[in-house]
């Protein structure tokens, strides 16, 4: 789908208020998740600028943003440095093609993310890798929708469909709802939002 041009180029530019509302709506949904996270270390995964997981910082013990595009962790670096983010840390790195057994983690969240992966079985499988055992993957992303017609990204997804390929992957309690409705938020269309949460 060659998002990772488009992510680089527009980076300085990402954070407009219609994006930091989305977000703020996808952290609150996050939130209400977590089980005991205060301890708990987590990633961002495909964090963009950090919109998300910025405020979830006090929720964790720790944040990894990760991102494999390495304009949008420059973003997130600059706001760690600001704000003197004692918990939060960034890595640049492109799962599909680069080893990840280093890094183990209680909890991974995406959010707006798997609609840009063209090998979701093969993404969500090295996730599943990167969870300590009874870890959690918390995916937000839309529902199908057929009136997005596109070439760069999935146009939502079934949720009973994704719990199946996410159990087929080895995940399992996978449960999901619909949570948020609004106007022109998926490609100029009007859309839903799910979360998902499973577990290792």
């Amino acid at each position: 789908m060659g998002n990772l041009d488009i992510f680089e180029r527009i980076a300085g530019s990402y954070d407009t208020d219609e994006r930091m509302a989305i977000a703020r709506i996808a952290a609150n949904a996050i939130r209400e998740q977590l089980v005991d996270a205060t301890n708990k270390t987590a990633i961002d995964f495909g964090c963009g600028t950090g919109l998300v997981g910025m405020q979830l910082l006090n929720d964790f013990q720790s944040v990894l943003f990760v991102d494999a595009a390495q304009n949008m962790v420059d973003e997130i670096q600059k706001k760690i440095e600001k704000f003197n983010l004692q918990n939060a840390s960034t890595h640049c790195i492109d799962i599909e093609n680069v080893s990840t057994n280093k890094l183990r983690v209680d909890y991974i969240f995406m959010a707006q993310v798997l609609l840009h992966i063209e090998n979701t079985e093969f993404v969500l499988s090295k996730l599943y890798d990167m969870l300590n055992e009874g870890g959690h993957l918390l995916i937000v992303d839309f529902d199908k929708n057929e009136k997005v017609v596109s070439d760069m990204v999935h146009n939502g997804f079934e949720q009973k469909e994704l719990a199946s390929l996410l159990t087929k992957v080895g995940y399992h309690h996978c449960h999901s709802e619909t949570f948020y409705h609004g106007e022109k938020i998926f490609m100029a269309q009007d859309a839903s939002m799910f979360i998902m949460d499973c577990k290792k």
